[in-house]
């Protein structure tokens, strides 16, 4: 089965290079620039998004948004040229995967090989955690179980 794929780079050469990685796996429609690729997700279904996270004026994370926004059920893959710990914590929580750009053709097709996991993100049984406000709210307040969809806060013995 061939699996269609959106890939958005601005560098020709690595947008080439991805395409070949894909090979027999998917179908890519591939685009340098975010306002086609935008109109492009919005208009077409795709399994898979690909996105570099420096698009010139705009941002990958963006397009993870998007699809969020949109309840498209592509899962997006999302790389940076290093690795910087805040976009990667801020692609996961919004339901992406996150490589680095000198890793991310070999690591494509194992992406595209691979079943979607029992508790994928768009599970209803599951917290959606894109939906939690994130600005100016601490850590402990996101992951805490409360914000998660508990009914009681946990117990702390030691503290009683």
């Amino acid at each position: 089965m061939i699996t269609p794929v959106l890939l958005v780079e601005p560098d020709a050469d690595l947008r080439e290079r991805l395409q070949l990685a894909a090979g027999r796996l998917a179908h890519v429609d591939g685009h340098a620039d975010f306002k086609i690729a935008r109109t492009s997700l919005l208009s077409n279904r795709y399994d898979w998004v690909v996105t570099n996270i420096r698009l010139a004026a705009y941002n990958g994370l963006q397009l993870i948004h998007l699809a969020a926004a949109a309840q498209l059920p592509a899962r997006i893959l999302v790389y940076a040229d290093e690795r910087d710990a805040a976009l990667a914590r801020e692609a996961q929580l919004a339901g992406a995967f996150y490589e680095l750009r000198r890793t991310v053709h070999l690591a494509l097709p194992a992406y595209l090989r691979a079943a979607v996991p029992p508790h994928d993100r768009r599970n209803a049984e599951q917290p959606d955690r894109r939906r939690l406000m994130r600005s100016g709210r601490r850590c402990s307040d996101l992951m805490s179980p409360l914000a998660l969809g508990a009914t009681q806060p946990p117990s702390h013995r030691w503290l009683q």
